[in-house]
C-alpha cells in the first residue's frame, strides 16, 4: 500500500485509504444448482475469505421465527455465531421448538446447539407466546415439533460474516469480499452428503462460482 504523506488533507487521506480498501475487495456471485442443472432457491452459501475485512450486509444478531400454519416461517434461517433468536406461535394450538444439530439421528439439545422449548396456542385478543434461544456453536440446526413431526425448519449459524442465502434464481452475489484465496461452500437441508467446497484466488474483478447439489430439493409446502 502507498505510504501517505503527513502533508495530505485529512480528507484527501482519508478518501485514499478508503479507496485502497476498495481496491483490496471484490465481489463473487455463486450459483447453486440441483443435480439435473436447476437453480436452488434458499440454499445456504458460506464464504471464507483469508483475508480480513467486513461484508457489506452483515449476518442478523437477532431474528423472528414463527410458527403459522404448522409450519416455520422462514423455512431456513443465516444467523451469525451468538444471534439470539425469537420464536413465536400464531397459531391456536400449542407447539414445541425442539433444536438440534441437523444431521442427528434424533433431536439432541447441547450447550450453545440447541433447546427445547414449549409454546402455548395463541388466545383471541391476547399477544402470541414467545421464547428466545440464543445460538453459540456454529453449523445447521434442525427445528421440529414434538407434538407436530411434520414442522421442520432450518437455521444455519456462520461463523463467516459472508453467508447468505440464494434467491429464486439460485444466485447470490457477495460484496465487499477481501482478496486472495477464498473457500467457497453451500448447505442445503435435503443435501445429506456435504458438498466439497471450491478453492480459488479472489481479484478485485467480479468472480461467479457454481455448486451443484446431488439431489433435487423437495418442494416445500406452502
Amino acid at each position: 500500500m502507498r505510504k501517505l504523506s503527513s502533508t495530505m488533507p485529512k480528507a484527501t487521506a482519508l478518501a485514499a485509504l478508503l479507496a485502497c480498501a476498495a481496491a483490496q475487495a471484490g465481489s463473487l456471485t455463486v450459483t447453486a444448482l440441483d443435480k439435473d442443472g436447476a437453480p436452488v432457491p434458499d440454499a445456504v452459501v458460506i464464504v471464507q475469505p483469508s483475508g480480513k475485512g467486513l461484508p457489506k450486509t452483515p449476518l442478523p444478531r437477532s431474528i423472528t421465527i414463527l410458527q403459522e400454519k404448522m409450519r416455520f416461517v422462514p423455512a431456513t434461517s443465516v444467523v451469525a455465531v451468538g444471534t439470539k433468536v425469537r420464536f413465536v406461535n400464531n397459531d391456536t394450538w400449542d407447539h414445541h421448538v425442539r433444536a438440534s444439530a441437523a444431521g442427528l439421528a434424533q433431536f439432541s439439545a447441547g450447550p450453545g446447539e440447541g433447546a427445547e422449548l414449549m409454546l402455548n396456542g395463541k388466545v383471541d385478543g391476547k399477544p402470541a407466546a414467545v421464547a428466545e434461544v440464543s445460538f453459540d456453536k456454529a453449523g445447521a440446526v434442525l427445528l421440529g415439533c414434538h407434538l407436530h413431526p411434520s414442522m421442520r425448519g432450518h437455521i444455519y449459524v456462520s461463523d463467516s460474516p459472508w453467508t447468505t442465502l440464494t434467491g429464486v434464481d439460485g444466485k447470490v452475489t457477495l460484496e465487499e469480499v477481501p482478496e486472495g484465496a477464498v473457500v467457497v461452500r453451500i448447505w442445503h437441508p435435503d443435501q445429506l452428503i456435504d458438498i466439497a467446497p471450491q478453492t480459488f484466488a479472489l481479484t478485485s474483478a467480479p468472480a461467479e462460482a457454481k455448486m451443484q447439489l446431488n439431489v433435487v430439493p423437495r418442494r416445500r409446502r406452502i
